[in-house]
């Protein structure tokens, strides 16, 4: 199993359904472990009622079904699907309406899902995903697309506070294609989860503004640090690596001996 997980760490996103269904045979017995482990790209459907598309995800999944958070409603339907109380069926309807704008501000469009369901001792878990593809609409970028995982344990209240764990995934893959640099291709995964990482993305807050103002500060702050990861980790190195081995003109310039 820990041989499998770091395989599927070190498998770019677009290969990594392929990859996990080889191990899925090959390991049978351990089914369950990967498929709550490893994350996948989001998939997109529409919801017929209300003519909105929504993210599917293992946590709106029930058998071969998948519930929409506009219509709360299973497709295909399911007649005794898992559909979460009307005290969270309303905390997840505010929280899709509320994420869209936190999307269309920070994201420029893409689709954005928000599931919501009850946990043990009064607690709840909340999933905000965010699903963005371009192509061919920023400088030389052909393909390219962001998915966005954040999942929220939040505690029973307790004088007027709650205790918010976060854990986060995020996705990317791009390809650029120009005639100076031929066809670029970068992807990888990045995840951050509070007890293994020195985020501080595990705390007790008050709930007076509400918990969806609390997740969402969480989530906001999360996605900054998470960024910034991506820039140096996989940008930073890619630009040392590709400076290193063809040096810009005015690099070389600089290097040639005076005449």
């Amino acid at each position: 199993m820990e041989a499998a997980m770091d395989l599927m760490r070190r498998m770019p996103p677009g290969r990594a359904e392929t990859a996990l269904n080889a191990l899925l045979s090959l390991i049978p017995d351990h089914s369950l472990d990967l498929l709550s482990q490893v994350d996948l790209p989001l998939q997109v459907c529409m919801d017929k009622e209300s003519v909105k598309e929504y993210i599917l995800c293992e946590y709106n999944r029930d058998a071969d079904s998948y519930r929409s958070p506009w219509s709360n409603k299973y497709d295909p339907p399911l007649e005794d699907g898992t559909v979460p109380s009307e005290e969270m069926r309303n905390l997840e309807v505010e929280a899709n309406d509320v994420f869209s704008v936190y999307r269309d501000q920070y994201y420029e469009g893409g689709i954005s899902s928000v599931y919501i369901w009850e946990d043990e001792d009064e607690s709840f878990i909340a999933c905000f995903l965010i699903k963005k593809d371009g192509e061919g609409k920023r400088g030389h970028m052909q393909i390219g697309s962001w998915d966005a995982i954040h999942v929220i344990q939040v505690g029973p209240e307790e004088e007027g506070a709650a205790h918010y764990c976060l854990n986060s995934t995020v996705m990317l893959s791009l390809t650029t294609d120009n005639k100076q640099s031929g066809t670029f291709n970068l992807s990888g995964s990045i995840r951050r989860q509070n007890h293994l990482f020195s985020f501080q993305m595990s705390m007790t807050l008050a709930v007076a503004d509400g918990h969806l103002v609390n997740m969402g500060k969480m989530i906001e702050e999360m996605e900054g640090k998470l960024r910034n990861s991506l820039d140096q980790v996989y940008f930073g190195k890619t630009r040392e690596m590709v400076c290193t081995l063809r040096p810009p003109p005015e690099v070389l310039n600089r290097r040639l001996p005076d005449s």
